[in-house]
């Protein structure tokens, strides 16, 4: 049952593996395990081209079906292969409407494989509304059995303000106020705000996340160490979230995930004292099977996927296998019951992978956004 999946897009070359799982997994689906198919992921450009050559129809389109033969019972004769056709996707137009339809990359990728299949075997939801009556039902049924109803809704994106107060602490006077940008990101869209309040309150003061309590109306997460002021001080406030990561007075930014094995002990007794007032933890850890199983067993709701060494990779392989580890991760964690985030060095270049894990629900990002705020404005 060989997939064959070519990537001629310029930002295709993460999502090869899970489009050739999924395209997999439908074959097997349609009883079709002894056939190959080809997908090739490419741009508005080029399957612009492909629909005015074939279709007389000068746009880009979402998907294009191209099938060896009209009927897939005369693939058998003669041929010492069996080959279904090829499925063409522009991932320029793909991204697009998912960003519409506020769907993941990944789900849409998949109703687009499976509808481009559906083709080759023959379905037309344009010869009649009978037989696109049959088509839809045929869809839905894939789809399900794809079981994709992991996440289809769009990874939601919680910003980190903390540059904002480093830059007011630079001058310790009142501006500019994290609390204010923190307004401005909600008003754009945010989904959540993310403020570290550091033991030598470097940046984030008490006084902003008790603004920020007050204030923000989407969801607020207190980043923090398991040091004692600061577990009062979390009690106190009540965030509507934690997140326990390490920290080392010397760093100037957090720079891994907690070991959550040999802390085990620790770790759950702040844990239990956070589940006593209501205020859900989750842990920030490196892309470590194990640690997302430490942080079951200790009672975390979400672990937040450490993604520096993905962010910080120097070439192509490097990157492809730190992604890899996120995504099996990732995919574990939400397998056994955990949800799951994501977040460290994310930018505006390597962030769309990460977005397009179907389990990460969200990312959380601050150094990217500010900087760029900086030439262009915070909304």
């Amino acid at each position: 049952m060989p997939v064959t999946v070519i990537d001629r897009s310029l930002h295709g070359s993460l999502l090869t593996d899970t489009v050739k799982d999924i395209a997999s997994t439908l074959l097997t689906k349609c009883d079709l395990t002894d056939y190959n198919l080809t997908i090739v992921l490419t741009d508005d450009i080029e399957i612009k081209s492909l629909n005015r050559r074939y279709r007389s129809q000068h746009k880009p389109t979402n998907v294009l079906s191209f099938p060896l033969s009209e009927n897939i019972g005369l693939l058998d004769e003669g041929l010492s292969f069996k080959e279904l056709g090829d499925i063409v996707i522009s991932l320029d137009t793909a991204r697009k409407e998912a960003f519409f339809n506020n769907q993941t990359v990944i789900y849409k990728l998949s109703l687009l494989m499976t509808h481009g299949l559906l083709h080759i075997l023959g379905y037309d939801h344009e010869a009649s509304d009978s037989e696109a009556e049959r088509m839809s039902k045929e869809e839905t049924r894939l789809l399900h059995e794809l079981n994709l109803c992991r996440r289809q809704k769009m990874t939601s994106l919680a910003i980190n303000v903390d540059h904002i107060a480093t830059i007011r602490q630079a001058r310790g006077i009142a501006e500019p106020d994290p609390v204010a940008a923190a307004a401005i990101c909600e008003l754009a869209g945010a989904e959540g705000i993310v403020v570290h309040l550091r033991e030598d309150r470097r940046h984030i003061q008490d006084r902003d996340v008790r603004l920020l309590k007050e204030t923000v109306k989407t969801r607020l997460n207190l980043e923090m160490g398991a040091a004692e002021e600061i577990v009062l001080f979390a009690l106190e406030v009540k965030p509507d979230m934690v997140t326990l990561v390490p920290e080392k007075r010397e760093e100037l930014t957090t720079e891994g995930g907690l070991d959550v094995i040999s802390q085990k002990s620790k770790l759950a007794k702040t844990i239990e004292r956070m589940e006593h007032a209501n205020i859900p933890v989750s842990l920030f850890i490196d892309p470590d099977i194990d640690q997302v199983k430490a942080s079951l067993d200790i009672g975390a709701t979400y672990v937040e996927i450490h993604t520096g060494c993905y962010a910080d990779a120097t070439n192509e392989d490097q990157q492809h296998n730190e992604f890899k580890l996120i995504q099996s991760t990732a995919a574990e964690a939400h397998q056994v019951g955990l949800r799951v985030n994501a977040g460290h060095g994310l930018n505006y270049l390597n962030t769309g992978p990460i977005a397009a894990i179907g389990t990460i629900e969200e990312l959380s990002i601050g150094h990217a956004i500010i900087s760029r705020a900086v030439f262009c404005g915070l909304e």
